[in-house]
């Protein structure tokens, strides 16, 4: 264990030390670490217990030491943290979905289309992925911070 807990309630683990460890690859995940994953961010905190019958409901019987071992590894790698609330752990999400989501991107963009984000789009496009309506959007809300970014650069003046 990362660190001891005295009381209740308290905050442990990976956010200890989070400043000390780079961040993990999402690519290196694994698919019970992904589906675990996102059951935190579908319910936001949740007993190993809570994880292990989502889990059932979705014919995936594990045991109850799977569970944990997995959710330890998750919060190593820092994607969930922790608390102790009489002497249950309840687990959360250490980082929102975008976030991780973004990371992974980047290791996307590095491995393929060496870091540039053009290429992914351009990409994207050409595969299918985004359409005409997504890249309207996507163009309106690049449009929109970019309006956002120069109101705030005149009003620091």
């Amino acid at each position: 264990m990362m660190s001891n807990v005295t009381e209740s309630s308290k905050v442990v683990g990976q956010a200890d030390c989070e400043d000390h460890m780079p961040p993990h690859d999402p690519a290196e995940l694994g698919e019970l670490e992904r589906s675990i994953l996102q059951l935190m961010w579908q319910h936001g905190q949740m007993s190993a217990e809570g994880v292990r019958e989502e889990l059932d409901r979705q014919s995936r019987q594990l045991k109850d030491s799977t569970i944990r071992t997995v959710l330890r590894r998750l919060e190593e790698k820092g994607y969930v943290k922790h608390t102790v609330d009489n002497r249950t752990f309840l687990y959360s999400p250490a980082q929102a979905a975008p976030m991780v989501a973004g990371r992974a991107v980047k290791r996307i963009l590095e491995w393929f289309c060496e870091g540039s984000v053009e290429a992914l789009l351009v990409g994207m496009v050409d595969s299918s992925v985004l359409d005409s309506k997504e890249l309207q959007r996507l163009a309106d809300r690049i449009a929109a911070a970019q309006l956002e970014q120069s109101k705030n650069a005149e009003g620091g003046k």
